[in-house]
């Protein structure tokens, strides 16, 4: 904890965290547990957050470093248009009841896995990060993921943590995070 300050979810799931806050909006209530299942450590390898976005959404966070193989992060919506899956930012599935002429995914019709978070160019993969932030500092502009951005995603870690230690619902402060 001294040195990392948690385990599976700040140092693995952190990005899923920031994929869901920009995909789903605020969240304004979280429960949470989290236990060391597997390893013998201070922090959590095994973490499961039920989650309640503003816009009335419910969102399951599971976060493991204890689960075998170690499959890459996946996101899943599901409603009742449809389906999307997401896995290693790519959009594997959009199971959609209307879908829109112009959609370009992996779905039925189109097998191709397609970059979800290329598409987007906000807070996307690693290069278009750095060249965002490369662009940033040579016109002397905020960069599209900025320090924000992360403190929304910290935020919502810290109140996940706040949950797990208290065993009880931690609810938004009616700021734009739940801290």
């Amino acid at each position: 904890m001294a040195l990392d300050g948690g385990g599976a979810l700040i140092n693995q799931a952190v990005h899923t965290v920031d994929l869901m806050l920009w995909l789903f909006g605020e969240v304004v209530s979280v429960q949470a547990t989290s236990k060391a299942s597997l390893h013998a450590i201070e922090a959590e390898d095994t973490l499961v957050a039920l989650l309640e976005f503003a816009n009335g959404a419910l969102g399951v966070l599971q976060a493991a470093t204890s689960a075998y193989p170690g499959y890459p992060r996946q996101l899943e919506l599901t409603g009742s248009e449809g389906t999307l899956i997401i896995a290693q930012d790519r959009l594997l599935a959009a199971d959609l009841r209307n879908p829109p002429a112009d959609l370009q995914c992996g779905g039925k019709a189109d097998p191709k896995p397609q970059r979800v978070l290329a598409h987007c160019r906000r807070c996307a993969g690693t290069s278009i990060r750095l060249e965002d932030f490369l662009r940033s500092i040579q016109t002397n502009t905020n960069p599209r993921c900025d320090g924000r951005e992360g403190r929304r995603s910290l935020a919502l870690v810290e109140a996940i943590y706040a949950a797990c230690r208290t065993g009880e619902l931690v609810r938004s402060t009616g700021r734009a995070n739940l801290i």
